[in-house]
């Protein structure tokens, strides 16, 4: 049934836990982690493109409480492997200490990477939070996200997780969307009149020379290259699982919703792409602590607002599927302890965020009394 499973791609830095630096380990941590995390078929680790990343996938889930086990089983799993090799795990979008440029990851599809796209990709060591969700097929991917187009911003700013780069606070919330904003065909997709539509303009940039294959596009959503699902890489890296688990439910959320609007003859919203783009950026300049922009009626909101106008949106569909009262659960950790950017700025530096992260992602989620309770001290 479109609409109905949903999987998670987490990407991952290793860390010296004594000087914060990102560390080229990658092959070594991966070998010790192994291919799949036991009772989850279909997940697995991978490497990324350079040597300080690491991914943890998840299987297929249909529930919430399924999803949370695979993510915290990645998560464990690597983080023993990076403490094996005497590093540590951290989930955040950007390097938060100053470090050198790493190694590519070896491989003819990532040294083609390197080369086309040169000073871009040196030391870009970005992490995002990518969800999956199951649809029936490409013609209906593309249509779905159409529907999503105006939404991406606010899924952005709840997941601002990269205020630092390599030892320096960049002002923003979200870097890491920065980084990726110097690619060709970064940010909202474009508005696309079917899969054919879709894939001609992506073959353009591919004979343009601006992306290696149809498979390197870097819109924040996408019908997925290579399974049959909707693909949101809006999300900075989570820095904990409570965080993924919300990107997760509300995007699924909002698939089901636009495949109800599909059914009814709702077309979506032709959003100004500049619009799109300011809302973006405005996503990763301020989180959910400042003003916001409002894709469909092209004003400036407070940066809350298209969050609760998203929830007001899918609340049926939050329903439907029992994932409301979790949703509610975890955007109240967020009012209370702050976005991920917001809780490294709080831990006073670039090295105590560093210590901070790596609590954070190897328990993976916050705790129960954490959830109704003030998280200052703890994250």
């Amino acid at each position: 049934m479109s609409g109905a499973t949903m999987g998670v791609e987490e990407e991952f830095l290793l860390v010296d836990p004594v000087n914060g630096r990102t560390a080229p380990k990658a092959p070594q941590v991966l070998a010790r982690a192994g291919g799949r995390p036991a009772h989850s078929p279909g997940a697995g680790f991978h490497a990324e493109l350079l040597q300080t990343q690491v991914e943890a996938v998840t299987g297929v889930c249909t529930g919430l409480d399924d999803l949370r086990r695979q993510l915290r089983e990645g998560r464990s799993r690597l983080a023993g492997a990076a403490m094996a090799e005497g590093l540590r795990l951290v989930s955040t979008g950007t390097p938060v200490v100053a470090c050198p440029d790493p190694p590519f990851t070896e491989g003819e599809r990532f040294a083609r990477i390197a080369d086309m796209y040169a000073g871009v990709v040196a030391g870009y060591q970005s992490c995002g939070c990518h969800v999956h969700v199951g649809v029936e097929d490409r013609e209906t991917a593309v249509a779905v996200v159409n529907h999503l187009r105006p939404w991406l911003p606010a899924l952005l700013a709840l997941s601002v997780n990269s205020p630092f780069d390599r030892g320096r606070d960049t002002g923003y919330a979200s870097w890491r969307m920065l980084e990726q904003a110097r690619f060709p065909g970064s940010g909202v997709p474009p508005w696309f009149s079917d899969a054919a539509d879709h894939d001609r303009r992506v073959e353009r940039l591919v004979e343009a020379g601006v992306l290696a294959d149809p498979a390197m596009t870097f819109w924040l959503a996408r019908p997925s290259p290579r399974l049959p699902t909707v693909e949101v890489r809006t999300a900075d890296a989570a820095a904990t699982v409570d965080e993924a688990v919300l990107q997760a439910a509300l995007t699924r959320a909002l698939v089901r919703r636009a495949l109800d609007d599909l059914a009814a003859g709702r077309e979506a919203p032709r959003v100004d792409d500049q619009v799109c783009a300011a809302a973006v950026w405005s996503a990763a300049r301020y989180g959910l602590d400042g003003p916001g922009v409002d894709p469909v009626r092209e004003v400036r909101v407070p940066a809350a607002r298209p969050v609760a106008d998203l929830v007001a949106h899918v609340r049926p569909h939050l329903e439907d599927t029992g994932d409301l009262a979790e949703v509610r659960s975890v955007l109240d950790m967020l009012r209370r302890a702050g976005t991920g950017a917001a809780r490294q700025r709080r831990a006073g530096s670039a090295e105590a965020a560093v210590a901070m992260l790596i609590t954070q992602t190897a328990p993976g989620a916050w705790s129960p009394d954490e959830r109704v309770g003030s998280t200052a001290g703890r994250t």
